[in-house]
This record gives C-alpha cells, structure tokens and sequence, in this order.
C-alpha cells in the first residue's frame, strides 16, 4: 500500500562509486535522508532503503541516477544530489555517433531532459525544472526576462550560459551590467577612479565570472575587452552586436532606462535581463522598469519569460521559507507563478530616507492644478 513503511534493496557493483556516491562521512545520503524523510543503510555493496513506499521510490530514482552519473565520469557534489531529488531519475545520455558531444553547441539536451552547460572551469547543470525551463529559453530567444526571488539562479546560469557561448564562438564578447543603485544604504563617494566606485556593485557578476573560468583568464579577457563589466548608465548610444548580455538587479532600473537598454540589441545579440519585483530599491514614486517591461514585452515574438518561485531557491533551504515566510507576510500566494507583483511604492518597495523639505515638495506636487491657482491667485 502506497505510504505504508517498507525497505527497498538497491545494489551497487562498483564499491569504489559506491564510496563516492554516499560522499565523506556518508553526507550525500544523509542529505538524502534528510529530505525524504527515510533511512539508508549501507550492507556491503547494498543499500537498504527504508521508509514509506512513495519516499523510498523517490530515493532510489535519485540515488540510481547519481550512480549513472559517476559511471560517465563525473563527480558528486551536494548540488548534484539535491538536482538529483528534485528532478528524480532519468535516462543516460545518448552517445553521439562519433563518441563524443554534437560538435555544433557544447550544451547538451538528454533524452530525459537534462542539460548541461559546459565552461572552462566547471560544467553547469540546472536543478529545478525551472531552471531548465530558462535555460533552454536563453539558448532559443534572444531576449529573456527572468523574474523571481533571490536564490533561483536567475544571474548565475545567465552567465554561464553567455561563457559557454562565448567559448562555442556564438558571441565575440560578453557584457554584464547592472543598476548602480545603493540597497537602501548611503555609501557616500568612494574613494578611486571610476572603476573603484563601480566595482563594489558589480562584484557579484565577477564572483559569477571567477567560478566558471580559470584564474587570470576572467582578467585577461576584461584585459583584452572580450569581457566587460559596467553600470547600467554606461549604456546609451551603444550598439551591442554579436554580444552577450546580461542585465542583473533589472528591478532597480527605472522605465527609461529599461527602454534605454533594451534597444541596444544588435545584429547577432543576445540579452538576459533577470531580477526580483520584491527588491525595489529605487526612490519613492520611481517605478520598475522590469515591471513595465514584462508587463509589455511578454508574448512578443523572440522574447522568453521564465517567472521562478520559492520552491526553485537553491541557496539554503532556510532562504526558501525566508521569502515564503515574507511572501505570507504580504497576503500573497504564489506571487512570481502570477505575476501579481505589489503595486510601485507597496510591498517591499524600500523609499529611501526623506527630510521634512522633501516631504512638503512632495505634497505640493500631488496638490490639483485648481488649488494650486487659488493660492497663486491668493494675496501676498
């Protein structure tokens, strides 16, 4: 009976994958044990799983498939393992007929929908569907919007996708760029020339860099221009051509600017714009241009929307009950799968810090055009 206890025997021929798949002190399959909720004893070269019927078919699909993927060479990691549970099993590889990957894309589709992205330093897999949603859709679009909380890997398989084009010879040269917009905090003026006041916002896109290439490689290609990194206002009048881009923290561009860098595609680009309508840092009564732009663009020929929620955060699990916890806070259900982002100025909108002489500027503004002709019109 499905949800009754029972143990399920799982052979494994090759101890010396065997050691490897149940990882140092026996981590991976207690990340297993820990998620399902069931009991893994190792007897030999047999695992005995125990637990209930639907638990334990989901631990063997995943376990089965880690095993296939350290017979094709490749390591176990506990990102591996926690792809492995949300996706469940799936079939091996088809070989190429030539014994090697399909000469025309390093990515690589399995029969059972997997993909891989392949760079200089690592290979790249996305781990919720998801993400294998959005990665597909940036290999088949020109232009992608990913919209949804922190933690999904919206920015992160943006670049490693943009390297492995790069590398495959698609693009000649990436670019990343973002807002340089303050979360919230007054950094005041930074001290250095202009690439030590913007380098601070954009560690997060060298982070992305260093992890998918070599040491000195990332610098070498900044070095020769094949790579650049820069603020979102460095952006106008540029035509960006046989390029790679990718736009980070695209909620913090305000609607001109979005209009702004969307029509600096040209002939041969690419585009990624990914951020999160719940992290709002521009000023009070400046609207999103993200949210203006999905608003527009979704359905339009070329163009791939691809909304994550909590369920697709692959930081810590403890993030994922964060913004759900955030998420409930606000009265809302499933907010990035309905795209009912709060409206400007609500939710989580951060308004910065306002003194007295900008709050009365303020409600002179919002005063009718007839109340402000009697004052004018008033004496003295």
């Amino acid at each position: 009976m499905s949800g009754a206890p029972s143990e399920t025997l799982l052979d494994f021929p090759d101890n010396r994958l065997l050691i490897d798949l149940c990882g140092g002190f026996d981590r991976n399959l207690a990340q297993v044990e820990h998620a399902l909720g069931v009991q893994i004893l190792r007897r030999g070269n047999v695992l005995a799983v125990h637990g209930e019927a639907d638990a334990i078919d989901r631990a063997a699909d995943a376990l089965q498939a880690l095993y296939r993927r350290l017979e094709q060479g490749r390591p176990v990691e506990p990102g591996d393992v926690d792809a492995a549970l949300r996706f469940g099993a799936a079939p091996a590889p088809e070989p190429s007929k030539r014994g090697g990957p399909a000469p025309e894309s390093q990515l690589e589709m399995f029969a059972g929908g997997r993909l891989e992205i392949r760079t200089r330093k690592k290979t790249v897999e996305p781990r919720t569907r998801t993400q294998r949603d959005y990665v597909k859709a940036l290999f088949d679009n020109e232009m992608v919007f990913g919209i949804g909380p922190a933690g999904t890997g919206k920015t992160y398989l943006a670049v490693a996708v943009g390297v492995s084009m790069w590398l495959e010879g698609r693009v000649d040269r990436i670019l990343l760029s973002r807002p340089a917009v303050e979360a919230g905090e007054r950094l005041g003026f930074l001290p250095g020339d202009m690439k030590e006041k913007v380098d601070p916002y954009m560690q997060p896109l060298y982070d992305a860099l260093n992890d998918l290439l070599p040491p000195g490689h990332v610098q070498k290609a900044i070095a020769e221009k094949k790579i650049e990194i820069a603020p979102l206002a460095f952006m106008r009048g540029r035509t960006l051509s046989n390029c790679f881009v990718v736009l980070d923290e695209a909620q913090n561009a305000t609607e001109m600017q979005m209009k702004m860098f969307l029509t600096r595609l040209g002939e041969g680009g690419r585009m990624a714009i990914t951020g999160d309508l719940t992290q709002v840092d521009l000023p009070r009564g400046v609207h999103s241009g993200l949210r203006q732009a999905t608003r527009l663009l979704e359905g339009v020929k070329g163009v791939g929307l691809v909304r994550f929620a909590a369920e697709d955060v692959v930081r810590h699990p403890l993030v994922a009950r964060i913004i759900e916890a955030y998420d409930r806070e606000q009265g809302r259900e499933q907010p990035y799968e309905q795209g009912r982002d709060r409206a400007p100025g609500r939710g989580y909108d951060r308004a910065r810090p306002r003194n007295a002489a900008q709050e009365a500027a303020d409600e002179a503004a919002r005063e009718t055009p007839g109340k402000r002709e009697e004052g004018d019109a008033s004496p003295g």
